[in-house]
């Protein structure tokens, strides 16, 4: 029912201000008095006998001794003594928690230089922390699993995460989960780390309509892209000799006055030190009184392999195994038809391979004359 001292627990970061608070009930003009760890008076009332300056008096009434701690250090953590002089004596002790954020944060990566693709280790360090900080990884809104680990001397904290190379990726992001979180950032594109084989694209220049037809002109560019940038772009005809009227200079393919015997597949190659890549042209001449687009007439980039239109000579084949095929049926029911004639003229002959006269092998014919009359009004 008397007077009654209490006081509350507190918790600082490193390098903040501790406010330590001791408070009295039903206060009688008792003496109130702070005490450090070491049993050392801070405030007597309202005057400090301690020497360290950081200690700033906030408050002081009958009910309440306020005591501020700037530039707060992990040695200040421990028990604060609040004494009331009552009979008996009161005490009520506080304690100060000071809490170490990580310092040094830092990211490095395995290697300076990655091929698209290839799986790159990212580190993230900082100093030892208090209370040990736990590290995520995040990747746009995914969370990535890292490996963390502590090293005791020096005093570090530090994930391991694996991430792929690619050109264009979201930014990955380190946080070191502490009362309130620290992050920073890790953008693989703006480090310039990610080599990659050449993408290879032709764009037909002339003619525009993209028909080609005989004595027209066709020139074709090859556009190249990579990192490193591809260093050698060539022209080939696959499977064939390129013909003698073309002209190549640098990425552009020129061919003047176009025949059939141009037809085929052009192909425009690039590499650099991380691969190569090609992209096809299929090239088919039309007649000069063709107007109408062709079907298949672009080019596809080159690893799967370019999608390539029917022949025409194969269609013509075609045709030219059905019309000989007609033409050997016709034969053979030709010859089967005068087969059965012959046999027809040859059976009205019996009986008269031996006559003298027409007039004797006509009596003699197989049937008599009543058959004969009746075959020659059949034969008629």
């Amino acid at each position: 029912d008397g007077q009654n001292l209490f006081t509350k627990d507190v918790t600082v970061i490193e390098g903040e201000v501790a406010t330590i608070s001791c408070q009295v009930n039903k206060s009688d003009d008792s003496v109130i008095q702070l005490l450090n760890p070491n049993r050392q008076t801070i405030y007597f009332r309202d005057f400090r006998p301690l020497k360290d300056s950081r200690f700033q008096l906030l408050n002081f009434s009958s009910s309440e001794l306020k005591v501020s701690l700037t530039n707060v250090s992990i040695s200040d953590e421990g028990r604060y003594f609040c004494q009331l002089y009552t009979d008996p004596p009161q005490e009520s002790y506080t304690t100060i928690t000071v809490l170490v954020p990580p310092r040094n944060l830092m990211i490095d990566i395995q290697k300076d230089t990655a091929v698209e693709g290839e799986e790159i280790e990212v580190n993230c360090t900082a100093m030892a922390s208090k209370p040990a900080t736990t590290i995520r990884w995040f990747k746009g809104n995914k969370e990535l699993k890292g490996e963390m680990q502590i090293a005791r001397y020096p005093e570090l904290i530090y994930s391991v995460v694996s991430i792929s190379a690619v050109q264009h990726s979201d930014p990955v992001v380190c946080i070191h989960s502490f009362p309130q979180p620290f992050s920073i950032m890790f953008y693989p594109k703006r480090l310039d780390i990610v080599l990659y084989k050449p993408q290879v694209h032709i764009q037909m220049t002339y003619p525009l309509q993209g028909l080609t037809r005989e004595g027209d002109a066709l020139e074709l560019t090859c556009e190249a892209i990579g990192k490193p940038q591809p260093v050698m772009v060539t022209w080939v005809r696959v499977d064939d000799e390129m013909p003698q009227h073309a002209v190549l200079s640098g990425p552009n393919l020129f061919i003047n006055n176009l025949n059939k015997t141009d037809n085929g597949t052009y192909r425009c190659e690039a590499s650099n030190i991380v691969g190569k890549a090609h992209s096809d042209y299929m090239l088919y001449v039309y007649d000069t009184t063709a107007t109408t687009e062709p079907a298949v007439h672009d080019s596809r980039a080159g690893e799967e392999g370019s999608i390539r239109a029917v022949d025409h000579a194969v269609i013509g084949g075609v045709v030219a195994v059905v019309v000989f095929a007609m033409l050997c049926l016709l034969i053979i029911l030709g010859r089967y038809f005068a087969r059965h004639k012959g046999t027809y003229f040859t059976h009205e002959a019996k009986g008269a391979d031996d006559a003298a006269d027409a007039d004797t092998a006509i009596i003699n014919a197989e049937g008599g004359q009543n058959n004969s009359e009746e075959k020659k009004e059949y034969f008629i």
